[in-house]
């Protein structure tokens, strides 16, 4: 599989498990998404929060990019967020819109890639305004990575709460070769 099909693949990956657990986490009533459960963003919606947050982030450094991404110009409607556990949405229901909208623009995105923009360095500030230039594939996957890992974390807190996500693995969208 070439990279870009890998970056369109795991687009399709993030938006079809946001959807499984926006779609699990809607099965709870507001006070137990929200209630400590000990995680590194406390609760169910902290969590799903903190993936909003860094999307957004990451989606607006890549706007920065050498390349003129037309999708993410509809980051420029989001709130840029300060911090990485900033609340994006009053709840579960505002926060689903946010996260459709991001996922949608990184959808969209994933499309406009070329193979020969993937090795130009991106140069950005982390949020403690330290500067980096790091080579653009490698952060498209961080990205992915990192949605990986905390939609584990959410997960576990499902299924803590009684919430069964179901089938999470990538393998159910990679396609069989013929």
């Amino acid at each position: 599989m070439q990279r870009i099909e890998h970056i369109r693949l795991m687009a399709r990956y993030n938006s079809w498990m946001n959807d499984r657990l926006y779609t699990a986490a809607s099965s709870l009533s507001d006070e137990p998404l929200s209630a400590e459960r000990c995680a590194f963003f406390d609760s169910i919606l902290g969590t799903l929060n903190h993936l909003v947050v860094t999307d957004r982030i990451w989606l607006g450094r890549f706007a920065a990019h050498p390349a003129v991404y037309q999708a993410l110009a509809a980051l420029d409607t989001l709130n840029k967020p300060e911090r990485l556990d900033q609340p994006m949405a009053a709840n579960i229901r505002e926060l689903l819109v946010v996260r459709q909208r991001l996922d949608a623009c990184l959808e969209a995105f994933s499309q406009e890639i070329r193979d020969e923009q993937l090795d130009q360095p991106l140069s950005y500030r982390n949020m403690k305004g330290v500067e980096a230039r790091k080579n653009f594939f490698a952060l498209l996957m961080h990205l992915f990575n990192h949605q990986t890992h905390h939609r584990g974390q959410a997960t576990t807190l499902l299924n803590q709460a009684g919430v069964d996500v179901g089938v999470t693995d990538l393998l159910v969208l990679i396609p069989e070769e013929l």
